[in-house]
């Protein structure tokens, strides 16, 4: 897929995933094919330049996750987790993804469906809706949980924030339908039925119950619409501060809607944390493309999480900033796309990333010493699946500090060679954007080897 069709459908799809119609237009079939081959990526988005010429990405310089801000070496664990390490988040929430609340006071969880049989008996079906507040008027998050029937002790599972209702994600009628929104009238809408999601298909529930691992989804626009219009009718206008009337004059460290999204899962961890069936230590996360992104920034932020799979985050997330390939933060930022979904404070080093105190090699670092698996796709150019590896590799030193193992190499693997670690690990398919099917057995034997499903 060329840059120019991945960042059109990337766009198009999400934005429809609120209004709906435009995104059911577009999914993929119910068995998705391999991606179809690259054609030659466009040259300037949002009217700025895209290189994508390694010969020009030039020389730079990535801050140092060893290095305290006096500019002291960091030698041990200790002074990792207790200086070094929230030295480095404070640097993410101020300056990138924007500073979120804490768990809300008037949080609860409503099991709508407690356990019901599905998929030949082999899962058990839960849906939860997890409320943010006594406040009605608050958003709500609606959760699909499978897990395996046969289990006898509480399982390790993978929670996967989507881009649609969890009706799109997962083929089981039993599933209640949940509702989206519609951006042309902002109200709350059922979707027509549907056979896909974007970049990620139908999940393979059977494959994760013959594994021992639970599996659980829920739509991002349950958070925060993915819109730049959307600020009125997501989570963050509810913690609005003082002054403040909504997006446009939000304080240059507030959150944006992929912080929203990370909140969110941290919300359903603290769900996990009461269901009794449910190992809440042993919970990887998942997410595509702006999702990878906000996966990543869970995972750095909430250590809670056992385990991370990004899939093709890109700049924003895994892809290095300081590296001038495919998309930069001057496209992120750029008013026309996407500055909703970051703090304010992150443009100031569109064009300037040589200046940024932080890159993506730190928000790696922040993940350690657990695993993290980074999914690219080889003809991904716009999310530079390079520049995720050598962010792996950079971040290397701090998995070693903390006993873990780092890549084992500098030299960026082909298509299809994945590097397993019980550290750091990457895995590139053959293709583009998102995913592709064999993709999931590659996340299945990373879950199987980092969480130790019980047989």
């Amino acid at each position: 897929m060329s840059i120019k069709n991945a960042s059109t459908v990337c766009q198009a799809t999400c934005l429809a995933i609120c209004s709906v119609l435009a995104l059911f237009a577009q999914a993929p079939p119910a068995t998705p094919t391999a991606p179809p081959a690259a054609k030659p990526a466009a040259a300037v988005i949002a009217g700025i330049p895209v290189n994508y010429d390694e010969s020009k990405v030039g020389t730079y310089t990535l801050p140092d996750p060893l290095k305290m801000n006096n500019g002291k070496a960091v030698r041990d664990a200790k002074t990792w987790n207790e200086q070094r390490r929230p030295q480095i988040v404070q640097l993410f929430e101020t300056q990138q993804y924007g500073v979120a609340p804490g768990r809300p006071a008037g949080e609860s969880f409503d099991a709508v469906d407690k356990g019901t049989p599905a998929f030949n008996g082999k899962a058990i079906r839960k849906q939860v809706t997890i409320h943010l507040s006594k406040n009605t008027s608050w958003p709500e998050i609606h959760l699909v949980v499978y897990l395996p029937a046969a289990a006898k002790k509480p399982v390790p599972i993978l929670l996967n924030i989507s881009f649609g209702p969890m009706q799109s994600a997962v083929n089981d009628p039993g599933i209640t339908p949940q509702m989206v929104w519609d951006l042309k009238t902002y109200t709350k809408v059922m979707p027509p039925a549907v056979s896909a999601i974007f970049s990620i298909g139908r999940i393979p529930v059977e494959k994760f119950m013959d594994a021992g691992i639970g599996i659980a989804t829920f739509d991002y626009g349950n958070i925060d619409p993915d819109t730049p219009t959307g600020f009125p009718y997501g989570i963050r206008a509810q913690f609005m501060k003082s002054g403040q009337t909504g997006e446009d004059d939000r304080a240059p460290e507030s959150w944006g809607s992929i912080s929203a999204w990370a909140w969110g899962l941290s919300r359903v961890e603290d769900y996990f944390e009461t269901d009794k069936n449910i190992d809440a230590k042993r919970v990887a996360i998942h997410g595509v493309s702006r999702l990878g992104k906000t996966v990543m920034w869970a995972g750095a932020h909430d250590q809670r999480f056992a385990a991370v799979i990004a899939s093709c985050s890109g700049e924003g997330g895994a892809a290095l900033s300081h590296r001038d390939y495919g998309e930069t933060i001057a496209h992120l930022m750029a008013p026309s796309r996407y500055p909703y979904q970051f703090a304010a404070n992150y443009a100031k080093y569109g064009g300037f990333p040589d200046i940024a105190p932080m890159d993506a090699n730190l928000l790696v670092a922040l993940i350690a010493p657990r695993p993290l698996l980074l999914q690219t796709g080889s003809s991904d150019t716009w999310s530079d699946p390079k520049g995720e590896f050598l962010s792996a590799v950079a971040a290397g030193p701090v998995y070693k500090l903390l006993g873990k193992q780092d890549l084992g190499t500098d030299v960026w693997p082909a298509a299809k060679t994945p590097i397993f670690t019980n550290g750091l690990n990457y895995y590139m398919h053959e293709g583009g954007h998102g995913m592709v099917p064999t993709d999931w057995d590659i996340y299945i034997q990373f879950l199987t080897t980092h969480l130790r499903p019980e047989q």
